[in-house]
């Protein structure tokens, strides 16, 4: 059985980003991200992955775009949720890593069973948020909290959920 999760960093008022950029600066959940991602495959939009600018090591990186002639050096473009995760099946885990228009539809999609959130506990402004989290549909299955340091300037939790069944 594969699994498909959303990974996530929103703020507490569901903030993702702004000009499709990172509002703040985790080194800590940027290095969790690169530990649970690597050596799977991470679907994204093409705003997303133009943030990012080039694929992620280690990885393999699914674009997703309207555009039918897109390309992107080292990375499968596919336009449509559906033909991503068909690209990616023989996976054990998929991620689901952005933007706000994927984690929409992808959240609203039965296939998709686990969200790995990092909550950054602040209000940020921005113009780019994460759908509400329904726990009609979703189950906390953990949480780890850390308070802000040296390096990661916000209080933050790890949380994860489940699909209720």
């Amino acid at each position: 059985m594969t699994n498909i999760t959303i990974i996530a960093a929103i703020a507490n008022n569901n903030a993702l980003g702004k000009d499709n950029d990172l509002i703040w600066h985790l080194p800590a959940d940027l290095k969790r991200f690169k530990k649970v991602t690597s050596g799977h495959h991470i679907i994204m939009g093409r705003n997303t992955f133009e943030s990012i600018g080039k694929p992620l090591p280690n990885r393999t990186t699914v674009i997703i775009t309207r555009n039918k002639n897109y390309k992107a050096e080292g990375c499968v473009v596919v336009h449509s949720l559906e033909a991503a995760f068909e690209v990616a099946k023989n996976d054990t885990h998929i991620f689901i890593i952005g933007g706000a228009q994927i984690y929409k539809q992808a959240i609203a999609s039965t296939i998709v069973n686990q969200l790995d959130i990092t909550e950054v506990h602040h209000t940020f402004d921005a113009d780019v948020y994460f759908p509400e989290i329904d726990t009609a549909v979703w189950q906390e299955t953990s949480r780890e909290y850390f308070a802000a340091d040296a390096k990661n300037k916000y209080n933050y939790s790890f949380v994860s959920y489940t699909r209720r069944s």
